[in-house]
């Protein structure tokens, strides 16, 4: 009730503005008005305000003046929008979440809740959807579920990208980009005419950069210590985190052979040779030890033995900073520190034979694909468009989240994707006019594969995971229609049927690709010290996965019904309801047979109301939306399996480790946005965005997941709000000075399903207590604090640019993080398994200067 009067004021005073703002219009006024940006999210270009839809559009132009050269940068502005990279451990991508939906896993085995798109073509993973920004027209944010609307059914909502077209201007630029840590980024672009109705648009961009977080060797850093070394010589400095090497380009090719066909064929190939990401250790208990060599459990094998022979304990002493370190260096940044060493120097048994490991800290991608879209103007009201699309990506990353030379969970996976898409689209008006309509289909078609060598130490398991087939089907018929009842009123009604097949299949085997043998001696009554103690066969906890199947098969119709009104050029009133769907399935890394469960669908229903108005002679553009969201079956992933507590033979825990996608509960979603625009004179403009949402849980299943009623979905903002502020001074040094500062506040969020603000964990805790399978590490810290909540912050970003007169020479000097707030982006909560917790932060302040000639 409090969000309907919110609305019912806003919309008063909009209401009550109008009449001002007709006379104003019909004024002369030579200053500049707010520019048109035209969408194309109901089949047909639109502009913005015409839209009866919670759309935040960013134009290229806004982009460049932002400087915002990702994906995740524009969810800065985007009321409700929550874009982060992902965290060292899972790789080159991206954590989406709409309006509280949204996924964190980039397996094959969960669909997005965000559909991500270029050109309208759907990226099914996380992987590989950082998206660089070179060379594009638009951004388009959709809010809501977005399965009545093309491509793939996005129950949250979707990102789409439109890159420039060729348009045989014959014109182009060079742009190139210095900044601190070594940034090095060069653009350039052309757009040739190659006949009278052929035309070609080439896009490059590379960008590099050093890490910002040092991996420090800790024997050099600390002397005395009896850590063995592997540094290479005096030099402390292992090597960086967070350091980006990337290459891009895109070649489009435009035909026109009438003026009724419109063909364009793109291809496109990134490379990415990063670092792995920034990541440094904030929680550490564990001791750090496999069961002994005796049925009694005594005589612990050390995960890593000191130079002086006794085991190393994992605990306070590597944690370089914050309310859990008791870390003595000095000298150096302590929040960027991390001693992670991507190794594992444990000696090799009987149980774990496949000791030591190397790994190569690395994060890379190849992804390259092409896509071929036709528009034909069959007549005047019937239009048809065929969008073709093939891609394929690899992606192999490590990590080493420890953060410490005790390698108790050490990992390096790959995924790779190859995919193909068909979208069909029949648009058109019939009755004179009185109604748009578009009827079409959609296939996709994916064969993913998932391999990983998955050393876990604080599990006594090290083993290869796949390659996991996952072939995904998905097809879909889709029909929308609008009805203009008159001149000022529509109704629009879509409907949508999908049907989903997906199929997973387990491969586990040991990391030199034998089989594994079991079940384990322990279980069969032999005097061995657990299921991972010396006589027991190694791996065996995952005897019985191996080669195990599942599938998924489901179909579902979803709707939309909305209504607009215009109640004069400058306000639009509108109010929708529509349903969205994702799909389920089955969990994708089982360490147990026992945690193989499936997922069912999750599903939403979705009422809105807003308006969207241009006042004051369209000087001021503000648009207001109101929601509630009625959200079932949320797919969210476990990191520890409550009820499996006593599942295992004997009453043994099977909870952990656990990375289980699991219906935790169902939800009520309520909240409201606001967008605004202001250019009050000439050369001054004024943007900003404010958002709220309460996310309430109805019902959950705390006995399985831990999630409470309390709790909300991760990277879930209550409160978000930013502002930009430009001012164009003229005719300076035969151009312009463009002066900007850009802020943005989110309030905190949670990284996990299960929030946790503070919990006090004892440095001694008795392994199997409050939820955590290993015994503490000790240290003299004898009270440490746990927590996934990453606390609210405000970023800001500043520029000064000079332009030629003629936009054929640039200059620009930009800061961003200009407080040098420290903060995270992401954080990754293993405590009750592997006894860490760990996080990336953001970028400290940094500097840039770009120079862009255009010809």
């Amino acid at each position: 009730m409090k969000l309907l009067a919110a609305g019912a004021s806003l919309l008063a005073l909009s209401l009550s503005t109008q009449a001002f703002a007709q006379d104003a219009a019909q004024a002369e006024d030579k200053s500049p008005n707010i520019e048109e940006i035209v969408v194309t999210a109901q089949f047909r270009a639109q502009n913005l305000q015409d839209t009866p839809l919670a759309i935040t559009a960013v134009s290229g132009e806004l982009l460049a003046q932002r400087g915002q050269t990702n994906v995740s940068e524009i969810a800065a502005q985007s009321p409700n929008v929550t874009l982060k990279p992902q965290g060292q451990e899972l790789g080159p991508g991206i954590i989406a979440f709409i309006r509280g939906v949204g996924q964190t896993d980039p397996n094959f085995a969960l669909e997005p809740g965000v559909g991500m798109y270029i050109d309208d073509v759907y990226l099914p993973t996380l992987t590989g959807s950082l998206l660089d920004l070179t060379d594009l027209d638009r951004v388009e944010v959709l809010r809501g579920p977005q399965g009545t609307l093309a491509g793939r059914n996005s129950l949250g909502g979707s990102i789409k990208l439109y890159s420039k077209k060729p348009e045989g201007s014959n014109t182009g630029s060079v742009e190139v980009t210095y900044g601190r840590y070594n940034r090095l980024d060069a653009r350039g672009l052309f757009d040739v005419k190659l006949s009278n109705n052929l035309f070609m648009r080439v896009a490059g961009v590379t960008k590099n950069v050093d890490g910002y977080v040092k991996r420090l060797d800790y024997n050099l850093t600390h002397p005395g210590t009896n850590v063995p070394t592997l540094a290479k010589g005096s030099n402390p400095v292992l090597g960086t985190l967070g350091g980006q090497s990337y290459a891009a380009g895109k070649v489009s090719l435009r035909w026109q052979p009438t003026e009724t066909i419109d063909i364009n064929l793109t291809g496109d190939y990134t490379r990415e040779r990063n670092e792995p990401g920034a990541n440094v250790l904030l929680f550490a208990n564990t001791s750090a030890t496999f069961d002994g060599p005796n049925a009694a459990g005594t005589g612990g094998r050390p995960f890593l033995a000191g130079t002086d022979g006794v085991g190393i304990p994992l605990n306070c002493a590597f944690v370089p900073n914050g309310a859990n370190s008791c870390d003595t260096i000095s000298g150096y940044d302590r929040r960027f520190i991390s001693y992670a060493t991507y190794a594992d120097l444990a000696q090799a048994d009987s149980q774990m034979p496949y000791k030591q490991t190397f790994l190569d800290p690395h994060s890379d991608l190849d992804n390259y694909g092409a896509a071929l879209t036709i528009d034909v103007d069959l007549s005047d009201a019937l239009k048809f468009k065929s969008i073709t699309s093939w891609r394929n990506y690899e992606a192999d990353w490590s990590y080493d989240s420890d953060g410490s030379p005790i390698a108790n969970n050490l990992l390096n996976q790959n995924q790779r994707n190859r995919q193909w898409s068909q979208e069909l689209r029949l648009s058109g008006k019939v009755l004179d006019d009185a109604l748009d309509f578009t009827v079409g289909g959609f296939y996709f078609d994916a064969r993913g594969t998932f391999t990983g060598r998955i050393n876990l130490n604080y599990a006594g398991i090290d083993f290869r995971h796949g390659p996991d087939p996952t072939p995904a089907k998905n097809k879909a018929l889709f029909a929308n229609a609008t009805w203009h009842i008159t001149d000022a009123a529509n109704l629009t009604g879509g409907i949508r049927q999908s049907w989903d097949e997906k199929d997973y299949v387990y491969v586990r085997k040991n990391p030199d690709g034998t089989d594994i043998e079991g079940p384990c001696n322990f279980f069969l009554g032999a005097a061995t010290a657990g299921p991972t103690g010396i006589g027991n066969q190694p791996n065996c906890l995952l005897f019985g996965l191996d080669g195990l199947t599942a599938k998924f098969r489901d179909n579902r119709i979803d709707w939309r019904i909305a209504a607009d009104y215009r109640f004069s050029p400058e306000f639009l009133f509108y109010a929708q309801v529509s349903t969205g769907y994702r799909a389920g399935g089955v969990n994708p890394r089982p360490f147990y047979a026992s945690q193989a469960t499936a997922f069912k669908p999750e599903t939403i229903t979705a009422y809105e109301a807003g308006f969207k108005s241009d006042l004051f002679g369209r000087k001021l553009r503000l648009n207001v939306s109101a929601f509630f969201n009625d959200y079932k079956n949320i797919i969210l992933s476990s990191v520890n399996c409550l009820d499996l507590a006593t599942a295992g033979p004997g009453g043994t825990s099977q909870a952990t480790p656990c990375l289980r996608p699991s219906n935790v509960g169902s939800a009520h979603v309520k909240g409201f946005e606001v967008e605004t625009l202001i250019r009050p004179i000439d050369n001054f403009t004024i943007d900003g965005s404010l958002s709220y949402l309460d996310f309430k849980y109805q019902s959950v299943d705390t006995a399985s997941t831990g999630v409470t009623k309390d709790d909300v979905t991760p990277y879930t903002p209550k409160w978000k709000a930013a502002f930009g502020v430009q001012y164009d001074f003229q005719d300076v040094l035969k151009g312009t000075v463009t002066v900007r500062f850009d802020g943005a506040y989110q309030s905190k969020i949670y990284t996990e399903a299960a929030n946790i603000d503070s919990l006090s964990v004892s440095s001694t805790v008795a392994a199997g207590t409050g939820g955590f399978s290993n015994a503490g590490g000790g240290g003299s810290i004898t009270t440490l604090r746990l927590s996934n909540r990453i606390d609210g912050y405000f970023l800001a970003n500043a520029r000064v640019g000079w332009q030629s007169e003629d936009k054929d020479w640039g200059l620009t000097f930009e800061v961003q993080n200009l407080t040098n707030k420290y903060y995270f982006t992401t954080l990754l909560q293993e405590a009750f398994g592997a006894g860490t917790a760990s996080g990336a932060p953001g970028r400290p302040r940094t500097w840039s200067v770009t120079a862009r000639r255009s010809f």
